[in-house]
């Protein structure tokens, strides 16, 4: 009998292979994971860039998500926090979007922004104060059943936000959680976010977001991780061995594979996988000259050109060298269809307007277009869907889950814990 190489093979180092792979390895499994590209992290990257450290596209990580809690440690990532909620700049002013009961910012301007929002709408602050209480208190699984589930939009339309909020203040502030202006994603997905925004802000570790990877790939023996490692084909179990086919022509034999690629990939590889519908982001990082700006994410209300914008280094100083400040600019749906200069000319202008000063001579540090940020979950579609693909085989990512860090790692916990059942042959625990 031909004996495997490892236990299991993971393919693809993201959040989600990582999680997987250190879950295998505390159960005592060997595990090789295999990286096409040349560092680990997938999609949660960061670029070191004139002083500058630049995430792949703008990401904001949610301390409040229930398995970020449990997998990292958190003091460890030198989380910085943006002020709670988010500014809107619209035709009609700016709002301070925040939650009824929480202070807002000490700072002038934005407290002033925000009592303009509570007194100007005062029927979309209780609407929304309602619904924000009740997914507070609500169980998980009250909010993963609702029935029917809507869209994004006619959810907020059900709870009574006017649609002028939503148009001006919540829907610029959605649009960029889940990378689509229309709102057409699932309110489950929508009120399972909103709890963990509501409960512990956002944050970014002041490294960057690719702490987040490096710190789950530290947890794995030294050697498991082969980057520059790209697989061309993964194979079923076939005599209680399964494996993958390398690009430079080699394999590696294994018990048990675990696709964990972004959901296209995984198509490729899995094609019984279905491909996802995705939502694309370009991201622009301007360096700009010092200023005190404030932690807060800033928001397009009028115009619909940025989802949103903010100046990094004001949250995590360690995002700029000494003597400038990283402002950070996203457009939605044009990661595919990016028209060059001329765009680049419009999001700066508008910047201006935004920030109220001279954009002109902001240098662009760089510029990310991501076609695959994140899969899309329209309304009806299960939250959690299948990890097991035929004997030896199993995929993760969050387009088996929920479109999010917390969806991934779910995704990676789940995918992992069906092998361990296949290999080992018990039952798991939440180890």
């Amino acid at each position: 009998m031909v004996e495997p190489d490892v236990d299991v093979v993971v393919v693809g180092a993201g959040l989600a292979g990582l999680a997987a792979a250190g879950r295998l390895h505390r159960a005592g499994l060997a595990v090789t994971v295999c990286e096409a590209g040349d560092d680990v992290g997938g999609r949660v990257r960061t670029d070191e860039v004139d002083g500058f450290r630049l995430d792949r596209g703008f990401q904001v990580l949610l301390p409040a998500y229930p398995e970020v809690r449990r997998v990292f440690d958190l003091p460890a990532l030198d989380l910085r926090y943006f002020l709670r909620g988010a500014v809107a700049d619209s035709d009609s002013g700016r709002y301070h979007l925040v939650p009824p009961w929480r202070r807002p910012s000490a700072a002038a301007s934005i407290a002033v922004d925000a009592a303009r929002f509570a007194v100007g709408r005062p029927r979309d602050v209780a609407a929304l104060g309602a619904l924000s209480v009740r997914d507070l208190l609500a169980p998980d699984a009250v909010l993963r059943r609702q029935s029917p589930d809507r869209s994004i939009r006619a959810e907020l339309s059900h709870w009574g936000v006017s649609e002028r909020s939503v148009r001006e203040v919540l829907g610029p502030f959605l649009a960029g959680v889940f990378l689509d202006p229309s709102l057409g994603d699932s309110a489950r997905l929508f009120h399972l976010i909103w709890r963990c925004f509501l409960r512990g802000g956002g944050a970014v570790p002041d490294a960057g977001m690719a702490e987040l990877p490096r710190q789950l790939a530290r947890a794995l023996p030294p050697g498991s991780i082969r980057t520059r490692c790209a697989v061309d084909r993964v194979h079923d179990a076939r005599a209680d061995l399964a494996g993958v086919d390398l690009a430079d022509g080699t394999a590696i034999r294994a018990r048990a594979v675990v696709v964990a690629t972004d959901g296209t990939t995984a198509q490729r590889l899995v094609p019984a996988v279905p491909e996802p519908v995705w939502h694309g982001v370009t991201t622009w990082y301007f360096a700009a000259s010092p200023d005190d700006g404030e932690p807060v994410l800033l928001l397009d209300g009028s115009t619909g050109l940025l989802i949103n914008t903010a100046v990094i280094s004001a949250v995590a100083g360690g995002r700029a060298p000494a003597g400038a400040a990283l402002v950070s600019a996203s457009v939605p749906g044009r990661a595919t269809a990016d028209d060059g200069t001329a765009l680049e000319s419009r999001v700066r202008t508008r910047l201006g307007e935004l920030y109220r000063r001279d954009t002109r001579k902001w240098d662009v540090v760089a510029r990310y277009a991501i076609p695959r940020a994140l899969p899309s979950l329209g309304p009806g579609r299960p939250l959690r869907r299948p990890v097991r693909f035929g004997p030896g085989r199993y995929v993760c990512g969050d387009h088996r889950d929920t479109g999010s860090i917390q969806g991934a790692l779910v995704s990676g916990r789940r995918a992992a814990d069906a092998v361990r059942r296949d290999l080992l042959g018990h039952d798991v625990g939440r180890a």
